[in-house]
C-alpha cells in the first residue's frame, strides 16, 4: 500500500469506530420497542408464576421507549444529536438483542428469565458506556438514568431466576 492508501484505510477504520448520537438514539429506541413487543407477546404464553414479571418488563420497556420519544422531540438537542462519538464496545451485543428468540408457544420460565437477564445486562452495559462517553446534557442524563434502571432490573431478574431455578419456584 502506498502512503495515501494507508492513510485512507486508517481513516475509514477510524470512521467505523464513530457513530452519531442520532444513530445511537434510533437503535436504542428500536431496542426498547422490540423488547416491549417481545414481552407483550409473551404475556399470554408464560406460566402464571412469571406472568406478572413479563407484564412488568413490557411496561418498563414502554416507559423507556416513551423517554426516547420525548427526548427526540426536544428542540434543544437538535445540534447535539449530530455529534459523533466513539461507538461503544457494547454496541454489537446491544444491537444483537434486536434479533429476538423464538421461545415457542409455551416458553419455559428458565428460558424466559435467561433471555431477559441477558437483554437487561446488554442494555445496562451499553447505557453505562454511553453515559460515560456522551457529552453532558439531557442525552447523557437519560443514559445515566437508563443504566441505573437496567441495573435494577437485572438484579431483580437474577433474584427471581435463583428462586425459580435453584429453589423450585418464585
Amino acid at each position: 500500500m502506498t502512503q495515501p492508501e494507508e492513510e485512507t484505510a486508517h481513516g475509514i477504520e477510524r470512521l467505523r469506530g464513530k457513530t452519531t448520537l442520532r444513530e445511537i438514539l434510533e437503535v436504542a429506541t428500536s431496542f426498547e420497542a422490540s423488547a416491549r413487543d417481545f414481552y407483550a407477546g409473551l404475556i399470554p404464553k408464560v406460566s402464571k408464576r412469571i406472568r406478572y414479571l413479563v407484564e412488568e418488563l413490557a411496561a418498563e420497556e414502554q416507559v423507556h421507549f416513551e423517554l426516547f420519544g420525548a427526548l427526540a422531540q426536544r428542540g434543544d438537542i437538535s445540534e447535539q444529536i449530530q455529534d459523533e462519538i466513539e461507538r461503544p464496545a457494547s454496541d454489537s451485543q446491544f444491537s444483537d438483542c434486536l434479533h429476538l428468540p423464538n421461545l415457542g408457544e409455551q416458553p419455559d420460565d428458565q428460558a424466559v428469565l435467561q433471555y431477559a437477564m441477558g437483554r437487561e445486562h446488554a442494555a445496562m452495559r451499553h447505557y453505562s458506556e454511553l453515559a460515560q462517553t456522551t457529552p453532558a446534557g439531557p442525552i447523557r442524563d437519560l443514559f445515566q438514568y437508563l443504566a441505573g434502571e437496567e441495573t435494577k432490573h437485572k438484579l431483580e431478574l437474577e433474584k427471581i431466576y435463583y428462586a425459580t431455578v435453584h429453589r423450585g419456584g418464585v
